[in-house]
Parts: C-alpha cells; structure tokens; sequence
C-alpha cells in the first residue's frame, strides 16, 4: 500500500515529538541510559525502540515510535466498524511508559497513533491516543494539575473533548478482574476522524508537548522525596496491576502481538520489577486504603 502525502507528513512530525520527548527526559535524568534498537517490520516499515534506564529518576522507560505496513488489519484496531475489506493498512505511532525509581514520583503512559487503510470510504483514516497517571502515593494537587493540563489542551479544540476523554480514560484503563481503576486517569481518544485531519493532527501532537511538561512538573516535586522500604515494596506490588492490565486488557499490546510486531518492544512498556504477595502488614494496608480512596 502506498504511502499518502498525510501519511508521510503525519509520520515525520511523530517522528520529531518521538524525538524531542526523549531528549526532554535525557535532560531531565541525566543519569539515565537509553538503549536503541531499529527493527523491521516483516511486510514494510518499522521502527525505532528506545529503553531508558538506570536513572536517578528514571528506573525504566520505554519510549518508542513505529511507522508499520500491514496486510491484516488485527480485530485489535477495529474499535470501530469499518464498511468493506480492509486488506492492506499504514500505521504510525508513539508509545511512552515512564517506571520511575522514587515511589512517590507516579508511573506515567502517553501514545499517539494514526491508521490510513485501503477502505476506499472516507472512514479510511483516524487517529487515536491520550495519556494517563498512575501514582502510589497520591498527592491531590498533582492529580488537580495533571487534569488541569488535559483540560486547557481539549478545550483549545473542541469545549466537549475533556469530559468526553477523560470519562473514556476511567472506562479504559480498568482492571475488571479487580473492579478496580488502574490509575487516576488523564485522556483517552480514538476513531478521530469526523473533523478535518490537520485538526486531529495538531491536537493529537498537542497532546504530547502536554503530557511532557505536565509530567515533568509533577517529577520535580516529588523525585527528592525520601522513601523507606515499605514505600518501594508497595510500589513493586501496586506495579502488578500494572503488568495486569497490559497484558490482559491494552489494545496496544494485543494489536502490537495480533500483528506480529516485536515482541521486545511491545512489552518493554512493562516495570522492571514487580511483586505479588498476599502478606500485608499494617502500613502496607494502610497504603493501600489510602491510594483507593482515588481509584
């Protein structure tokens, strides 16, 4: 399938957010390594995988971009219903999973995406995306600034964009085997098409620039907190339900694997270390309780 115009435009300027992101981080964790990897994609396109770790801040991140052509479209990707065959799609992304050291500093997750098919419908083309926090600690303040953010990028679009994203962030990133949200929430959007397609691109770049200073707010003020082993311990349980999520109920992970993509950089969005236990003493519960509260 050839590449359209949009397509190639669209897919040099995710490159460069992919870019300016990484460095963002690089300068904000001058400690952290990065780790690239170029890998194909077996029927046309790739993509360039970059793993940050060993940071002061930054314990590991997954900061990734892809640009893919395929000749199945995986159920994955239909969210919506799609009028005749689709035998041949395009597909650019970017794909952020920040594990950061500090148990007081949230775990956070951004993505942008853009589908051209051979559908010769004009529901041929979307983007979709968002971003969203997940702490262990919660500080209500960050949560009131990381919402505040959503909100001033939706509504330099569209007044309706933030209710409308964020009820569907809550509904998404759910772990329904523990009626339990996953974290605090933030923006979730897909099926982008009704509008013309430079407004859904600028928003969806829009919402990058967003997630980057938002979050970086939000590590400055809580990276040089002091932590005990307790604090770190719940962090590697509270990070289960992390690993829960991606790998039962994520369309990215599933359509990443439905579509034969690779599998290192798929699931390098997971933390690099985990715990599940059933031992709880007092302060553990009383983390938990505490952090509920929110979810």
């Amino acid at each position: 399938m050839k590449k359209s115009d949009d397509f190639k435009e669209i897919e040099v300027l995710f490159k460069k957010l992919h870019k300016d992101i990484i460095n963002g981080f690089l300068n904000l964790d001058q400690k952290a390594s990065i780790q690239k990897t170029k890998w194909k994609y077996k029927s046309g396109g790739g993509g360039l995988s970059c793993e940050l770790s060993g940071g002061k801040i930054i314990e590991k991140g997954m900061v990734n971009f892809s640009a893919i052509e395929g000749l199945v479209l995986p159920n994955s990707a239909l969210a919506k219903k799609i009028k005749g065959d689709v035998k041949n799609f395009l597909a650019t992304g970017i794909s952020i999973v920040i594990h950061p050291d500090n148990p007081f500093v949230p775990c956070s997750h951004f993505n942008i995406r853009y589908f051209e098919t051979d559908n010769k419908s004009k529901n041929n083309w979307w983007f979709g995306g968002g971003f969203d926090l997940t702490p262990y600690f919660v500080y209500p303040e960050d949560i009131k600034s990381w919402h505040q953010s959503a909100k001033t990028v939706c509504d330099k679009y569209k007044k309706t964009f933030y209710k409308d994203f964020s009820k569907q962030c809550d509904e998404y990133f759910y772990n329904k085997h523990r009626n339990e949200k996953r974290g605090v929430g933030g923006l979730f959007f897909d099926n982008l098409n009704t509008q013309n397609k430079n407004f859904y691109k600028d928003f969806v770049l829009d919402t990058g620039i967003t997630y980057l200073k938002s979050y970086e707010n939000i590590i400055k003020k809580r990276t040089k907190k002091k932590y005990s082993k307790e604090h770190k311990t719940f962090q590697l349980i509270r990070r289960g339900r992390y690993v829960e999520f991606n790998l039962l109920y994520d369309r990215g992970t599933i359509f990443g694997l439905q579509s034969g993509g690779r599998a290192e950089s798929i699931l390098m969005s997971m933390p690099p270390s985990v715990i599940w236990t059933g031992k709880r003493g007092i302060k553990l519960n009383k983390f938990e309780k505490d952090l509920k509260k929110y979810l």
